[in-house]
């Protein structure tokens, strides 16, 4: 039972807020969004098991609502989607708009790049 205890502890530190050295793609959504609708319907599916999913998980937000807990942006959001690469809870580059399969996955391959030290 102590080491159940001890994994659901670890899995919601995890998966509450970003911590240190945390890289995070956030997405700016909002209701009604079509090209939020395309990219659910074409990205969502496998960005959790892609390389950049797994690098980068995914934390969804409404633009509309207050930030999630130890989220910094450079910027407001305007658009939707907007990704947003964050380290640590702060942002480090991002993405307005989806343009579309191949060129979301070469312009976050980028983003990640850049961000690597």
């Amino acid at each position: 039972m102590y080491r159940f205890l001890a994994v659901a502890t670890a899995v919601f530190v995890l998966l509450s807020g970003p911590t240190v050295g945390e890289t995070r793609l956030a997405m700016a959504e909002e209701t009604g969004c079509i090209w939020c609708a395309r990219w659910n319907s074409e990205i969502a599916p496998i960005y959790p098991i892609s390389p950049e999913g797994i690098a980068a998980p995914l934390l969804r937000f409404d633009k509309s609502e207050p930030l999630p807990d130890g989220i910094v942006l450079a910027r407001p959001v305007v658009y939707t989607p907007t990704f947003i690469l964050l380290i640590d809870g702060e942002e480090i580059n991002r993405l307005e708009g989806y343009p579309g399969e191949d060129f979301f996955w070469g312009l976050l391959g980028m983003m990640l790049k850049d961000a690597s030290p």
